[in-house]
């Protein structure tokens, strides 16, 4: 299996998707615990979510393979995101949960790890790359939308329950002013709650491909599950509450891309 899906369209804009995946090679799968191949850490159905993408001629770019196998959001060489805080690796060894994805004595070693990053990383952020350098030949501008979501409470990462909507732009330098605004503008939806930089500012996707001096202008949206589906195993997709929260996501994509046409 290929390590992503692509799929092109017109307009500047690229929407990453590293973690919908839920593909997990036999030889990876046979070491691990079972309930570590229940996958409770996938950004499950934010794909479905997004169904307008097509409307708005977005480029969109999907994992294939679970962030168990390797996590397509992490600095290649394993740098932690938040220094001081819990992070998970770039290949992972233990869930949310804090509990063992491999069985005793299982977990990938140094050699296994660069492997991976050679057969999964590389392939999805060649592609990523490639397409920005070519939207942005063609446009000047690009936006650059990494979609996740997460569970609304995980006391490994955080106290209480996550706001609904939470905008990463690495402290406000992954994207223009402007476009961040205007995102977060549409995020003050009665309905739900958000933050910027708030626990979730962004992972290396955002904060590596966020350039907003030479065009590229990257924003992290880190969805609670809560909005759309049950956060509770089999995780089902949940159309009454996805029929409120797409109308927003589908408004804050527009208007960072509305915003992208008076960046200087």
């Amino acid at each position: 299996m290929e390590a992503f899906r692509f799929k092109a369209g017109p307009a500047p804009l690229l929407v990453s998707m590293p973690h919908v995946g839920t593909h997990v090679p036999e030889q990876i799968a046979a070491r691990m615990t079972a309930d570590a191949l229940t996958l409770p850490d996938t950004d499950w159905h934010v794909d479905q979510l997004y169904d307008f993408l097509d409307d708005l001629g977005a480029n969109i770019l999907t994992a294939t393979h679970s962030r168990y196998v390797i996590d397509l959001n992490r600095h290649p060489e394993g740098r932690p995101l938040y220094p001081g805080a819990s992070n998970t690796e770039l290949c992972p060894t233990t869930s949310f949960a804090n509990a063992p994805l491999y069985r005793p004595g299982q977990a990938p070693d140094e050699n296994e790890v660069a492997e991976r990053r050679r057969l999964y990383w590389q392939p999805y952020h060649d592609r990523l790359a490639a397409c920005l350098a070519a939207l942005q030949a063609e446009h000047g501008r690009v936006l650059l939308w990494d979609a996740h979501s997460i569970c609304s409470r995980v006391p490994r990462f955080f106290e209480g329950q996550l706001p609904d909507l939470n905008i990463g732009s690495g402290g406000g330098v992954t994207a223009a002013p402007s476009v961040i605004d205007a995102v977060a503008e549409v995020a003050r939806d009665p309905e739900y709650g958000h933050v910027v930089d708030g626990r979730f500012k962004g992972g290396y996707i955002t904060r590596h491909y966020g350039q907003p001096e030479q065009g590229l202008h990257a924003v992290q949206l880190e969805l609670s599950w809560a909005t759309y589906m049950d956060e509770a195993p089999p995780f089902a997709f949940r159309d009454d509450l996805a029929a409120g929260i797409r109308p927003v996501l589908r408004r804050m994509v527009e208007a960072g891309l509305g915003a992208l046409e008076a960046v200087g």
